[in-house]
């Protein structure tokens, strides 16, 4: 796989992105396009441009990242609900 310094390819705000998906569990993989993929199992692919256009970009795909990773939770734990001790 390759290392966050390669997939960012020289953008630092990337880098960062790039290195909190990682650490995170999410693989990263760049497109044939360019674009970044964000994968995690049990939960939805999430794709980012490799550019920046807005300041906020980073922020933004931080957030997409930290919802899907609660709605997978979320699904998870209503799927297999634990159980509750009283009987």
């Amino acid at each position: 796989m390759a290392s966050a310094h390669d997939l960012a390819r020289g953008h630092k705000r990337l880098r960062a992105l790039i290195e909190f998906a990682l650490g995170e569990g999410w693989t990263v993989v760049r497109t044939r396009g360019g674009h970044l993929l964000f994968t995690k199992p049990g939960c939805a692919p999430i794709y980012t441009s490799s550019t920046a256009s807005d300041h906020r970009a980073e922020r933004n795909a931080r957030a997409q990242l930290r919802r899907a990773d609660r709605q997978a939770q979320a699904a998870e734990s209503v799927a297999s609900p634990q159980e509750s001790g009283h009987g």
